[in-house]
C-alpha cells in the first residue's frame, strides 16, 4: 500500500460512476461492481452509480467528494466526463481531460507517438470506396481495421482481401467514429499496466482466434494469460520502458494498460493505451497486480488514492 493514506475517512464519500452509454456499457457495470464491492471491503464511504448518456446528473443530486472513475469508451474515457468533473471541482482518478482525449483516439495517439520517435504499426485512413483500393496498395494483406474511438476490440476485424477489407470497413464504420486499417504484425501480444509510477509485470496472451477480440476478452475459457510473461528480465524492462514512454508522451497519470506487439524479429510495436482499464474477473490489470503482490483490494485503494493529488 502507498503512503497516500491508511484512513477510508480521508477519501470522503465517493461514487463509482459505471456503464454509460458506450459499446463497453456491460463491461462497465461488471467492472464497476467489483470495484464497489472492493472499495467497502476496505471501510470506504462508497456508492455506485449506473449511469446511461446523462453521466454527471447523479452527482448533482448529492454531495460527492471524489469519483472513482470506471466507465470505459466514449463519454468516460475521452475526456468528457474529465471535463465536467474538473468543472464541478470534484476530484477524480486516472488522466485527465488531454490525456483521455488523445488516448481514447487510437489515430491521435499514433500521430503523438509517431511525433515522439515510438514504434506504432503503419496505417491508413479508411474513409470511402477508394480508400480500400489504395490501402490494399500501400499496406498489402494481411490489415486489421479498426473503428478509432472504441475499445475491447469492439468493431475490430482481420482482412486477408479486398473483399474482406470492404467487409471489416463496413463493420467499422457502424460505430460512428473514424475507421482506419493497421498492418498487421505477426508476433505475440503482450500487455503492460502502470499503476501510479509502478510497472507491473508484463502479461503474454496466448489466445487460439487471429487476435484478441472481445470475444477471447469476456467469453472465451480458451485464452491464455502468462505471468510471469516468459522473457529475459533485461527485454521485460526494456518494454515497460517503453510503455512509460507511450504514457508520458500522451499525459497518462494515476493508471493505465498499454498493448503492444512483439515482432518475430523481436521488435516491439506500440498499438493502444486504455487509461481506465477493465476490472472484471478477466482483466489484465488485476491479474498483473496479484503477481506483483498486490491483491485486487489493495489495487483498488491504490487507484482511489490517485485522486487524492486532484482535491
Amino acid at each position: 500500500m502507498s503512503n497516500e493514506t491508511k484512513n477510508p475517512r480521508d477519501f470522503g464519500r465517493v461514487a463509482v460512476l459505471m456503464g454509460g452509454a458506450a459499446a463497453e456499457r456491460e463491461v462497465s457495470l461488471k467492472s464497476g461492481r467489483a470495484v464497489l464491492e472492493a472499495l467497502l471491503n476496505k471501510g470506504v464511504d462508497a456508492v455506485g452509480l449506473d449511469v446511461g448518456e446523462r453521466l454527471i446528473e447523479p452527482l448533482l443530486r448529492q454531495r460527492y467528494d471524489r469519483v472513482f472513475n470506471i466507465i470505459h469508451g466514449r463519454g468516460g474515457e475521452d475526456g468528457v466526463l474529465q471535463g465536467a468533473l474538473e468543472a464541478l471541482g470534484i476530484p477524480y482518478t486516472g488522466s485527465g481531460v488531454l490525456a483521455s482525449a488523445l488516448s481514447m483516439d487510437k489515430l491521435k495517439t499514433k500521430l503523438c507517438w509517431i511525433g515522439a520517435g515510438l514504434p506504432t504499426p503503419g496505417w491508413m485512413r479508411l474513409r470511402t470506396e477508394d480508400d480500400l483500393t489504395a490501402c490494399a496498395e500501400t499496406l498489402g494483406f494481411p490489415v486489421i481495421v479498426k473503428p478509432a474511438q472504441e475499445g475491447s476490440s469492439i468493431g475490430m476485424s482481420r482482412a486477408e482481401s479486398l473483399r474482406e477489407l470492404r467487409e471489416a470497413w463496413q463493420r467499422a464504420s457502424q460505430y460512428n467514429c473514424p475507421v482506419f486499417a493497421e498492418t498487421w504484425i505477426t508476433g505475440t501480444e503482450y500487455t503492460a499496466g502502470l499503476l501510479d509510477g509502478q510497472r507491473l509485470p508484463l502479461i503474454r496472451l496466448e489466445t487460439p482466434h487471429s487476435f484478441y477480440d472481445f470475444d477471447a476478452k469476456y467469453r472465451a475459457e480458451t485464452t491464455r494469460y502468462h505471468c510471469p510473461c516468459g522473457l529475459a528480465s533485461e527485454t521485460e524492462i526494456h518494454l515497460q520502458n517503453l510503455a512509460v514512454q507511450a504514457c508520458e508522451v500522451l499525459g497518462v497519470a494515476g493508471w493505465a494498460r498499454v498493448d503492444l506487439l512483439v515482432d518475430d524479429r523481436g521488435s516491439p510495436w506500440l498499438i493502444e493505451v486504455n487509461t481506465v482499464p477493465g476490472m472484471t474477473d478477466h482483466s489484465l490489470v488485476p491479474m498483473a497486480a496479484r503477481v506483483a503482490g498486490l491483491e485486487f483490494d489493495d489495487l483498488v485503494w491504490r487507484i482511489l488514492e490517485t485522486s487524492l493529488r486532484r482535491a
